[in-house]
């Protein structure tokens, strides 16, 4: 049985600069990794550096301009390797974009998934607070 992770989430701002958050290394570093490297084209790899003891990578799987981002780990810990994550963007009338994250494959429901999930979920408010307002949390203080 596999265990997943899903948020939704509402981003006031243009479906361009939320993509860009989430798929730049020099955007992502400002709500998520300390630092990243990768190339935005399917089959590349990105590069997720939190610690020198968790310097993750994941292999872009799909890539669709202002709609999908999706990452398969490639090289984390145990119960990261085996999961995908992804973001999925709508451009809404209001001037919103609705943001659909998901975290699967998750092999069992322990600790660390749990912490995942709540972590995601500070980590994507972080998101929509950069996306809205620019607002950087320092990396010491994420979750």
């Amino acid at each position: 049985m596999e265990h997943s992770i899903y948020h939704d989430l509402e981003v006031r701002g243009t479906i361009e600069n939320t993509f860009k958050a989430i798929t730049q290394p020099e955007h992502l570093i400002n709500w998520w990794p300390q630092k990243c490297k990768g190339t935005l084209e399917e089959n590349q790899e990105y590069n997720f550096f939190f610690t020198p003891e968790y310097d993750w990578y994941g292999k872009v799987v799909k890539i669709e301009k202002n709609k999908s981002f999706h990452i398969k780990m490639t090289k984390s810990d145990p119960d990261w390797d085996p999961t995908s994550f992804g973001f999925d963007l709508e451009e809404s009338n209001n001037g919103t974009v609705q943001l659909k994250f998901w975290h699967v494959g998750w092999p069992e429901c322990n600790h660390h998934f749990r912490r995942s999930s709540f972590c995601w979920a500070i980590l994507l408010k972080g998101l929509k607070d950069y996306v809205e307002h620019g607002k950087v949390v320092p990396f010491e203080e994420r979750e």
